[in-house]
């Protein structure tokens, strides 16, 4: 009974909120590598355009609410995410003719556009903080759990209730779907093999007819998607701050360079080992232990290697690690 009270407990606190945090993440790195592994370069705004797609799905989203429209046991964002993709992805378009088509005709060097993609995070930053407001923002209606604690506790007879939040499958689920989209869309369609084409010998790419402005269109386009999606389910699961979006960046980048920037199976790995390696030390294991071990061996204190406060610091030290030893990544990406 102990062991399987563990077990519970370490779904609860472990299992499924990395789970569903590491697709949070696969989902934002892809965006990040696809852009390094075609454009050439470190998207530093990718972060903001997660806040400011999720803004305009929260507009819209209450826009719906007050007309009297939802899905039953699903959020409303879910109505409000095509608006909301549609608006971050027109305003990152405007964004690439009006700032980095400039650089790319000037064939500048990558660092450059680094600097430059900077400078739109915190142009974007501002404005999403303008017009949503820096308040922390929970947005989520429908069914808050397929699986409740106490409800699972009276049917089991266990002491640890078991709760899934419907947030969390429904991050699950989207992700899965949105991942097996996006390789289908790569290696099946003429457009996604141009875009591999065009990441893996740009020179080649034009001589074989491939137009070049449309593969960074539809670039952008699918990024801002994957920015939106990733980041609306991040709030739905969590909350909305701007601010946090912002902080968000550096356990997205790490994802993609420990999996290997450039290689999108290598963004999906590497969004769950971060999500993994952060849950994982940032969790107080004292509960799991204590059903665990003979009780002269339970720890005394919350047997917590790190506090959560320096969950962040995780994914830095991975980053840091990767960069040092293994810089193409787990996947063999493109070099940092």
């Amino acid at each position: 009974m102990d062991l399987l009270n563990a077990l519970v407990a370490l779904l609860n606190f472990v299992v499924i909120p990395a789970t569903a945090y590491g697709a949070q993440l696969a989902l934002g790195a892809l965006g990040v590598t696809l852009i390094y592994g075609i454009l050439r370069f470190s998207n530093f705004a990718h972060g903001d355009t997660m806040a400011l797609g999720t803004g305009f799905v929260i507009l819209v989203t209450w826009w719906l609410q007050s007309l009297g429209v939802s899905l039953g046991p699903l959020p409303t964002a879910f109505l409000a995410l095509p608006f909301g993709i549609a608006a971050t992805a027109a305003v990152v378009l405007l964004t690439d003719r009006g700032v980095y088509r400039f650089y790319r005709r000037q064939k500048a060097a990558p660092v450059i556009l680094v600097i430059v993609s900077m400078g739109v995070m915190f142009v974007m930053n501002g404005v999403t903080r303008f017009v949503i407001g820096v308040e922390e923002i929970r947005f989520a209606d429908g069914a808050r759990f397929l699986i409740n604690a106490n409800e699972f506790k009276k049917s089991t007879g266990l002491a640890e209730g078991l709760a899934f939040k419907a947030s969390q499958a429904q991050t699950i689920a989207a992700a899965v779907l949105v991942v097996a989209l996006l390789f289908w869309f790569l290696n099946k369609t003429r457009t996604g093999k141009s875009m591999r084409a065009y990441s893996d010998n740009e020179d080649l790419a034009l001589l074989s007819g491939i137009n070049p402005e449309r593969v960074v269109a539809v670039t952008w386009i699918i990024a801002s998607g994957l920015a939106v999606i990733a980041g609306t389910l991040y709030g739905l699961d969590k909350s909305f701050k701007a601010f946090n979006y912002f902080q968000l960046l550096l356990p997205v980048f790490a994802s993609a360079i420990v999996g290997g920037l450039g290689s999108p199976l290598g963004a999906i790995a590497g969004g769950f080992l971060i999500a993994f390696s952060e849950v994982g030390l940032t969790y107080a294991w004292k509960k799991v232990a204590t059903y665990v071990l003979p009780e002269a061996l339970a720890p005394d204190g919350l047997a917590q290697l790190l506090s959560t406060d320096y969950k962040f610091a995780v994914s830095f030290a991975l980053l840091i690690v990767v960069l040092l030893f293994k810089p193409t990544g787990l996947f063999k990406g493109k070099s940092v």
